[in-house]
């Protein structure tokens, strides 16, 4: 039986110019996907246009090719796929596995979970205006390469979740996995800032029939005070000239400890040849060090 190809993707979101947090996850799924021969992808998740910043998709895109990141196909943009996410959401309802819901924010309480209210169907006095996947109470278990063993129930951790919002746009869990699924990624590499939607996809991808591909969460680059690194951080080393600097931190931020002087085109070809995701810190958060 022969072994499905390894593809990896990096899928930034276009809020704003790629930061330090950013190059990190760019280098781990590259490296990640490169040193066994796979092929790495870029998709923009640009399915939100509100939180979007004018001219940031291009900008990530200039930084990937200033940092010597070159994708091995076509970058997918979320945009042109809204077809694909309202089949996936009219064959979860089919299946009775998503329902409308008539609740806002506002009903939601105070812990976040939702409680079921329009499982059953819409109550009297509301509309309907979200599309909820229904979970079941199984646990969720997966091995992460990076965090270790997960077990989670999602049904008590967050209850039905939306996957197609009250403004008509399509929600990042469905997104993901369904494009994951369109690429054929088969390693998913990311911040640990996104370790709590993993057991969502997951079940989305049972529910859709849908292959679960392998999980790498990396630690997240949070500054002294605990906040995750902003796109906006002034002292970040991504925004500064030398790109052979912010690489070289960002291997050691994974664990890779590559020589110093090397030049951008040495430093690849160094980190090809010694990636080694066993030495990524098994942490969740890390405050990068200037080295």
């Amino acid at each position: 039986m022969s072994r499905k190809p390894v593809t990896g993707r990096f899928a930034p979101s276009p809020t704003g110019s790629l930061h330090f947090g950013s190059l990190v996850a760019a280098v781990g799924s590259y490296l990640e996907a490169k040193s066994v021969n796979g092929s790495w992808l870029v998709r923009i998740e640009d399915i939100d246009p509100p939180r979007e910043v004018a001219g940031s998709s291009a900008g990530i895109i200039d930084d990937l090719q200033r940092f010597g990141l070159s994708a091995d196909g076509p970058r997918l943009y979320q945009s042109n796929r809204t077809d694909a996410y309202q089949d996936a959401v009219n064959q979860l309802q089919a299946s009775k596995r998503a329902y409308p819901c008539g609740c806002s924010r506002k009903d939601l309480p105070a812990s976040g979970i939702y409680p079921g209210t329009c499982r059953d169907g819409i109550p009297a006095g509301k509309q309907p205006r979200a599309i909820r996947f229904r979970l079941d109470n199984s646990i969720c278990e997966f091995d992460d390469r990076v965090q270790g063993h997960m077990s989670e129930s999602p049904a008590s951790s967050c209850g039905d979740f939306v996957i197609k919002r009250a403004d008509g746009l399509f929600a990042y869990q469905l997104a993901v996995v369904v494009d994951d699924d369109f690429q054929a990624i088969t390693q998913v590499v990311r911040g640990a800032d996104l370790l709590d939607s993993t057991c969502r996809q997951i079940a989305l991808q049972k529910a859709l029939g849908i292959e679960q591909p392998d999980y790498m969460h990396l630690p997240v680059a949070v500054s002294a005070d605990g906040k995750k690194l902003s796109k906006r951080d002034q002292t970040d080393p991504v925004g500064q000239k030398d790109p052979a600097y912010a690489l070289r931190l960002a291997l050691h931020f994974l664990g890779q400890q590559a020589p110093m002087g090397l030049s951008l085109d040495s430093l690849w070809v160094w980190a090809l040849e010694h990636w080694d995701s066993t030495r990524i810190p098994r942490q969740k958060e890390i405050i990068p060090a200037r080295v």
